[in-house]
């Protein structure tokens, strides 16, 4: 049994190199996140903490909830953490933030939308042998109870808003679905939700049964693709300013050769 992730499988299509230094050498980076990261984390871990504050019945207020940010932000930041964009300082993506945070409060609040899951993992066979499984964990998952249809809810934390066509063809929230699906019916209805929070902005979307099991096939085609591969090429773009290994990328001018030969040492290993 192999178990995959949307984040795997996106890391082979983004960089089949990076892939390599992640989950073959399985190489710890030095500096292991981004301002943006960092941003993104903060948020995910404040929203997943006030909806776990309702469903206990106590309800934060706005200002509870920014000092909970506040501080997760500060637990977690580090000097080192890379801040790509030269005009941009920590506390802009800290104030980032806190806006992101007052907008969906203001937008959302009292939360009673029947949120009955928080970080819900995800696991389900891709095949029918169950040699290969997808996991995932959804950031929140509603179950509607004027309509029947369950929600996927997922945050984002970028400033770039894509078109409606990139939604109709995501892949992580549709597996998703695949999941929510053998947990409560084939015939449920599962609806997918991104909240951009950049734009105080909820953008929603929906799967077929059919669109699903093409899905299925489409990403078992993916996962023969990586396992037939022998050579890893590093692939060039805008996201290598982002990309954790770019100190050790021979694309770069640089050699990761001691880092495999001290993980191999060291018997690391990483999901």
């Amino acid at each position: 049994m192999t178990i995959y992730s949307h984040s795997r499988l996106s890391t082979f299509e983004q960089c089949p190199l990076k892939f390599k230094f992640r989950y073959i050498d399985k190489i710890i980076p030095e500096i292991e996140k981004t301002i943006e990261i960092h941003l993104g984390k903060t948020v995910h871990d404040t929203l997943e903490w006030l909806y776990t504050q309702v469903q206990d019945n106590k309800f934060p207020t706005m200002d509870e909830t920014i000092v909970y940010y506040a501080e997760k932000w500060a637990e977690n930041y580090k000097p080192e953490i890379i801040i790509v964009k030269k005009d941009m300082t920590a506390k802009d993506y800290f104030d980032k933030g806190v806006e992101f945070i007052i907008n969906y409060y203001t937008k959302h609040q009292p939360f009673d939308d029947n949120t009955i899951e928080i970080e819900k993992k995800i696991l389900f066979n891709l095949d029918e042998k169950g040699k290969y499984k997808l996991q995932g964990f959804i950031d929140r998952l509603v179950h509607n109870t004027k309509t029947n249809e369950y929600e996927v809810h997922d945050y984002k934390t970028a400033n770039f808003l894509p078109k409606q066509e990139k939604f109709e063809n995501d892949r992580q929230l549709a597996l998703y679905s695949i999941g929510i699906k053998e947990i409560f019916g084939e015939d449920k209805e599962v609806i997918l939700i991104w909240h951009y929070l950049a734009h105080n902005q909820k953008i929603c979307s929906k799967r077929t049964n059919q669109q699903l099991q093409q899905l299925k096939q489409e990403t078992l085609a993916l996962i023969n693709q990586i396992e037939a591969t022998e050579k890893f090429p590093p692939y060039i773009s805008k996201l290598c300013d982002w990309c954790e290994y770019k100190n050790i990328c021979p694309a770069w001018g640089n050699s990761p050769e001691k880092e495999i030969e001290k993980n191999n040492e060291e018997g690391l290993d990483i999901w």
